[in-house]
């Protein structure tokens, strides 16, 4: 792999690992502001989670096709 590769997967895991502790945070907030909309809040969370997690596998995967 060259630098540029390695690079481009830190910046990719780096970014992987913001977004989901962004999406855990704000659902914490909201769960103290809406605590009956729990389950709710935490359903989504989880998906929009996973999600962002495929893309950045799939991001990974790419860098290391290409």
């Amino acid at each position: 792999m060259s630098i540029p590769r390695i690079v481009g997967a830190g910046l990719i895991v780096i970014g992987v690992g913001v977004g989901i502790g962004r999406i855990g945070g704000q659902a914490m907030e909201a769960i103290a502001r809406q605590p009956e909309a729990y389950g709710k809040i935490q359903t989504a969370m989880l998906i929009v989670a996973a999600l962002i997690e495929g893309i950045g596998f799939a991001a990974l995967f790419a860098t290391a096709e290409a």
